[in-house]
């Protein structure tokens, strides 16, 4: 099972300095103007709420524009990852900012084991993040595990329904399993969903899908309360090729036609009992 670690690794590795280079991820924006966010955190932020002061962990952190987001919110940030190369570069942001935030390199389940239990106030997974693991109810203890009692979760992720759809596909057609399955979705993708020209060797990934009923519960068995459960019908990149459009104010794609259809990203919260 460990091999999805490997392949999708070398996938993101990849990535990285495309990432970095390009508009969508806004590298320069972050360093010329200090009062910058990514766009991901703008969404977050009406329910994400007043942060300041708050211990928080950005789990898959990639680049770090969303954990340096967080930190322009008045967050103390640590950020992990398991992409070496996304790292170097989430650490070069930090500092050419001012930014003090604390990178480590790590699985999402060894998290606990590497920052320490019961350490964190906020613990915020940023969207396109649990696709990449194949057990979410592990994933809802490495979670309860970092919070202190009382302490958040912040989630917002694409939705399972989401998943489901082929966007290869001249009508949209639901194809891949809603909930999570043993074995993963394995595709074979040779670009990446930023704007760039870099032709990729790393090209296969190992995917799983989670209904929203499975990741709720991991967090309950984990020990955590839900105090959130909020559905959305628009993501921040074109999921739909062909059938999306683009709202300028928010950079958040929906559906063209009767966005209403489609449950396209979520938002939940969840408070460890004390």
């Amino acid at each position: 099972m460990n091999d999805y670690l490997t392949l999708n690794r070398a996938n993101w590795d990849e990535r990285a300095p495309a990432h970095a280079a390009s508009a969508d991820y806004g590298y320069d924006r972050f360093v010329k103007d200090p009062a910058h966010l990514s766009g991901v955190v703008r969404f977050d932020r009406p329910l994400l709420g007043d942060i300041s002061g708050a211990r928080g962990v950005h789990l898959q952190c990639h680049i770090g524009t969303d954990t340096l987001s967080l930190s322009r919110l008045g967050a103390r940030m640590t950020g992990l990852d398991f992409s070496p190369p996304s790292l170097e570069i989430a650490r070069r942001l930090a500092a050419e900012t001012g930014a003090e935030i604390d990178y480590h390199e790590s699985d999402v389940y060894s998290a606990a084991d590497v920052l320490g239990a019961g350490e964190f106030d906020l613990v915020y997974t940023g969207i396109g993040a649990l696709c990449w693991l194949p057990d979410i109810a592990r994933w809802g203890r490495t979670a309860g595990a970092l919070l202190r009692p009382g302490g958040r979760l912040f989630i917002r992720d694409m939705h399972p329904m989401l998943g489901t759809l082929d966007e290869t596909q001249p009508v949209i057609t639901p194809r891949y399993p809603y909930f999570e399955q043993t074995e993963p979705l394995v595709f074979e993708v040779p670009g990446t969903y930023v704007d760039t020209d870099v032709s990729f060797q790393h090209n296969r990934t190992h995917e799983w899908n989670h209904g929203l009923g499975e990741i709720v519960m991991s967090l309950l068995d984990a020990g955590l309360t839900l105090t959130r459960l909020v559905e959305h019908d628009s993501v921040p990149w074109n999921a739909l090729p062909g059938f999306m459009t683009v709202d300028p104010a928010t950079e958040e794609w929906r559906l063209t036609k009767d966005p209403q259809r489609l449950a396209a990203s979520y938002t939940i919260e969840a408070v460890k009992r004390v």
